[in-house]
């Protein structure tokens, strides 16, 4: 049934639709494609989806801390630092005492670890073409564009 109101598009409306709200669509897209990202992750991989992604967050702004980890990757701490255990047992992290902060670590990729994240970001790039392929180049920057505008607008102050 269309909707006449088109800010129920926009999910400005509060009488509108739930289905039709930005952050209703938005998990729904996400959740539509987690599912395939999950089992892609293990088969290209051989980590589950959030150890890649924990894994991809390292490679791409190595070194970190775990508390920049979790903030990088959107965990909390006990997370981040789950998985960078898990990744460090798997000979694909390595683990180093900060030099800043005698408490903290470091964490990097080991040539294992780069070999992976090599193919992590194949995948990653490989998904998010099948996920957005549906968009001209165009609506593709114009869309990066929106979401750098709302994840800035979403940031706390």
């Amino acid at each position: 049934m269309p909707h006449p109101d088109r800010s129920a598009e926009t999910g400005a409306s509060t009488g509108g639709s739930l289905d039709r709200t930005l952050s209703y669509r938005l998990h729904l897209l996400h959740k539509l494609t987690d599912l395939d990202s999950q089992h892609a992750y293990v088969r290209h991989t051989g980590l589950s989806l959030s150890d890649g992604r924990c894994l991809a967050t390292i490679g791409s702004f190595e070194p970190l801390s775990v508390k920049d980890l979790a903030q990088k990757a959107n965990l909390n701490k006990g997370q981040a630092s789950r998985a960078a255990q898990f990744l460090v047992d798997q000979g694909l992290v390595l683990k180093r005492s900060s030099d800043e902060d005698g408490r903290g670590v470091v964490l990097t990729l080991t040539a294992a670890g780069r070999k992976t994240f090599s193919r992590t970001m194949a995948l990653i790039n490989q998904r998010n073409q099948e996920i957005f392929g549906c968009l001209s180049d165009d609506e593709r920057r114009t869309l990066s564009q929106l979401f750098d505008r709302l994840i800035e607008h979403g940031r706390p102050a």
